[in-house]
């Protein structure tokens, strides 16, 4: 798996393999896991074994996300790995509660919203608290998820989405982007980091498909992207520590596409 352009990450074979190895060993923070996304990260985590911290406002909001979740999609998220500490991601001192006491590993940002919701900085001040947690407990790996169009793959981002990027969506991508600079250029960037640029993202079960692409994105399921993210703070060995892929399932100019179960079957967001 040494070609930084195309790639297929097999779902199956990472929850089967790499991740149930070192779950026994492994303490994740989800930051946005009430979001749809965040929720499929701390639910496949919970399924292969680890321990999750979560931060929310509101933990009636986390629940069993659509894709990965089956029959069981929207029921209160239980189990006795899950531990669920009350508070807002833009203040410092919630934040290190998440770590206080715990020996946690690996983190993902999930962070997500409407601007006029969450406010305009909330991605940054957000991850900029994370990291100075991060660095109060010596933890050094993270995973970010941002998107297609943000820093330096503007150019990968279909051409709608480029028209949305400098028009309604202007306030939250500039937050994106200084989200990002925060490990490129900024106090995370001695971190462990994986900033994820993921394409349209889809609510339906995971395919398995998971694409490091080039060219321009297409669509992938949220269950895909939260696989990879999963990956990016559990495995030793993952090969996009300090890079910033962008990934898709369907559609796209750089990669070539592979049939998995379930695959004929992802919606577009």
């Amino acid at each position: 798996m040494k070609n930084l352009s195309k790639i297929v990450l097999n779902l199956m074979l990472w929850l089967g393999c790499a991740l149930s190895l070192q779950a026994s060993m492994n303490h994740i923070a989800v930051f946005g896991g009430t979001g749809q996304l965040g929720s499929e990260c701390v639910y496949q985590a919970l399924k292969s074994g680890f321990k999750v911290s979560v931060l929310a406002r509101d933990a009636g909001k986390l629940t069993v996300p659509p894709g990965s979740g089956g029959a069981s999609a929207g029921n209160s998220i239980s189990d006795k790995n899950l531990n669920i500490i009350i508070g807002d991601v833009r203040r410092q001192t919630d934040v290190d509660k998440v770590f206080e006491g715990q020996d946690i590993s690996g983190v993902i940002v999930a962070l997500g919203g409407k601007t006029k919701d969450v406010g305009p900085t909330m991605l940054t001040e957000g991850t900029t608290n994370v990291i100075n947690s991060m660095k109060k407990k010596s933890v050094k790996r993270i995973g970010v998820v941002t998107s297609i169009g943000c820093g330096d793959s503007e150019k990968q981002a279909p051409l709608f989405f480029k028209a949305l990027m400098f028009t309604v969506m202007k306030r939250i991508f500039s937050d994106k982007n200084n989200q990002e600079k925060l490990f490129l250029n900024g106090p995370g960037s001695d971190l462990e980091y994986c900033i994820i640029r993921p394409g349209g993202l889809g609510v339906g079960k995971p395919t398995g498909v998971i694409n490091v692409i080039s060219g321009q994105a297409g669509s992938i399921q949220r269950a895909d992207v939260a696989a990879f993210c999963l990956g990016a703070v559990a495995d030793p060995n993952f090969e996009y520590i300090k890079k910033t892929p962008c990934i898709s399932s369907v559609g796209g100019t750089g990669w070539v596409k592979s049939k998995g179960m379930g695959f004929d079957d992802v919606t577009k967001a």
